[in-house]
C-alpha cells in the first residue's frame, strides 16, 4: 500500500468525526436558538407575574433540556455549549450558567409527574402562553399546594430539590418557605436541621375526613401538637393550686389575651367567640373557643381540657361539629375542624380512637409559662428588658 493510501485510510475517520462535530454543534445553536427565544418571549410577560413566569420558563427549558440530553446522544459539554451562546447573544444575560441549566432540567425531572405531556418530545418550549404552569401542573393540582409551589424563588426549588428526595418532605419546606418567606440561609438552615422529620405532628384524621387532599395537607400543616400559652399564668388569677385550675380559667386569660392566642396558632385566624350558643331539637351546647380560618376557608372550634385527654372529648367535639357544619357554617366554606386542647395526650391511643370519626378533628396539647423547666425559663428574655428594647 502506497504512503497516500495509508493518510487516505486514516484521514476519512478523522473527517467523519469533524462532520459529526460540527452536526452537533448546529444541534446546539439550534437549541441555543430555541431557548433565546423563549427567554425573550418569557421576559415579554415576567412584568405581569415575574415569579409564575420564570418558574414556566425553567419548567419549560428543563423539559426541553431533559429531553434532548438524557434521550438524544448529545455530548457532556452541551449544556457550556449552549450556557455560552445564550451569553454571547443576549449580553448581560444573568441566570443561564451551565449549571443553572442543569437546576433547570433537575426542576422539571424533580416534578415531572405533573406534566401531562412528559413523552412527547420538541423541539418547541411553550412558553408563550402566560398559563405554561398550569399547564403542566394544574391538571393534578390536587396532589400539589400550587399556591405555595408559586410563591417559592427557584433558587429555593432547586435547594429542596437537591437536598430533598421525599415528595412529602418537598411540600413540607414548599410550604414553610411560601407562609415565613424564608431566605436560601434560612431554608438551608431548617434542612439541615432536619425540621421535617423533627417536626411534631398533631393526632388528627384530617387526610381521611378532608376530601381535598390540598387543603387536608394545608390543615396537616397548620397545627403543631404542643403550644406555648405562656400568658397564662396560674398565680395571677389567685389559683393556688394547679388542680383547681378549670376549663373557665384557662378560656378566660385566653379571651383576654385573644390576639396573642392567634399569634401561637399562626396567622388568619379570625375570633368568633367564646361559648357559642349552639341548639339543636331543644339541646343546647356551648363549645369554648370558636374561630374562623382565612386560609382554610373554615370554622374552628377548640375545646378546652386542663386534664389528661380523655376518648369522650372527641365524641363531645363530634356533636359540636356536626351542629356548626349543619346550622353556622355558609355554603361557600369548608366543612368545620375540631381541635381539643388538653394537657397532655397519648398520642398513640389519640390516633388509634380518631380514626372512627368522619368529621375533622385533631388534638394538642398546651403548657403554660409556670410549667416550664427552670432552665427553659431562665432561657426566655426578661419581659421588662423586651418592653425596653421595643
Amino acid at each position: 500500500m502506497t504512503k497516500i493510501g495509508v493518510c487516505c485510510i486514516f484521514a476519512e475517520p478523522k473527517m467523519r468525526f469533524m462532520e459529526n462535530k460540527k452536526s452537533l454543534h448546529n444541534q446546539y445553536d439550534k437549541a441555543a436558538e430555541i431557548i433565546k427565544t423563549a427567554i425573550l418571549q418569557s421576559q415579554y410577560e415576567a412584568s405581569k407575574d415575574i415569579n409564575r413566569i420564570q418558574l414556566g420558563l425553567y419548567f419549560g427549558i428543563g423539559k426541553f433540556l431533559s429531553e434532548k440530553t438524557r434521550n438524544a446522544k448529545w455530548g457532556t459539554n452541551a449544556l457550556q455549549f449552549i450556557s455560552d451562546k445564550l451569553k454571547s447573544d443576549l449580553p448581560g444575560l444573568r441566570g443561564f450558567s451551565a449549571t443553572q441549566l442543569k437546576d433547570m432540567r433537575l426542576f422539571y425531572e424533580a416534578w415531572n409527574m405533573f406534566d401531562s405531556n412528559s413523552s412527547v418530545v420538541t423541539d418547541k418550549i411553550q412558553v408563550a402562553d402566560k398559563n405554561l404552569v398550569n399547564q403542566y401542573i394544574l391538571p393534578n393540582f390536587a396532589e400539589l399546594p400550587i399556591d405555595d409551589f408559586l410563591r417559592v424563588p427557584f433558587t429555593h426549588h432547586s435547594k429542596i430539590i437537591s437536598k430533598i428526595k421525599d415528595v412529602d418532605a418537598r411540600y413540607y419546606y414548599i410550604h414553610r418557605v411560601a407562609e415565613e418567606h424564608l431566605s436560601v440561609e434560612q431554608l438551608k438552615k431548617i434542612i439541615n436541621e432536619n425540621d421535617f422529620e423533627n417536626r411534631a405532628s398533631m393526632p388528627n384524621n384530617f387526610p381521611r375526613t378532608i376530601s381535598n387532599s390540598s387543603l387536608a395537607r394545608k390543615a396537616v400543616m397548620m397545627f403543631k401538637d404542643e403550644y406555648l400559652l405562656d400568658f397564662i399564668n396560674v398565680e395571677e388569677i389567685g389559683e393556688r393550686d394547679k388542680n383547681d385550675v378549670d376549663e373557665r380559667v384557662v378560656e378566660k386569660q385566653i379571651v383576654e389575651n385573644i390576639k396573642r392566642f392567634i399569634m401561637t396558632f399562626g396567622k388568619d385566624f379570625a375570633f368568633v367567640g367564646n361559648q357559642y350558643h349552639l341548639e339543636i331539637y331543644g339541646e343546647n351546647f356551648f363549645p369554648d373557643l370558636l374561630f374562623f380560618n382565612r386560609d382554610l376557608n373554615s370554622l374552628v372550634v377548640f375545646e378546652l381540657k386542663t386534664g389528661d385527654f380523655k376518648s369522650i372529648y372527641l365524641a363531645q367535639l363530634m356533636t359540636y361539629l356536626r351542629i356548626l357544619d349543619d346550622k353556622v357554617r355558609k355554603p361557600h366554606e369548608n366543612p368545620s375542624i375540631g381541635i381539643v386542647l388538653c394537657r397532655n395526650a397519648n398520642k398513640d391511643f389519640v390516633k388509634y380512637v380518631i380514626q372512627d370519626y368522619d368529621k375533622p378533628m385533631g388534638v394538642a396539647t398546651f403548657d403554660t409559662l409556670s410549667e416550664m423547666p427552670d432552665r427553659l425559663q431562665k432561657a426566655l428574655p426578661d419581659i421588662e428588658e423586651l418592653k425596653k428594647l421595643l
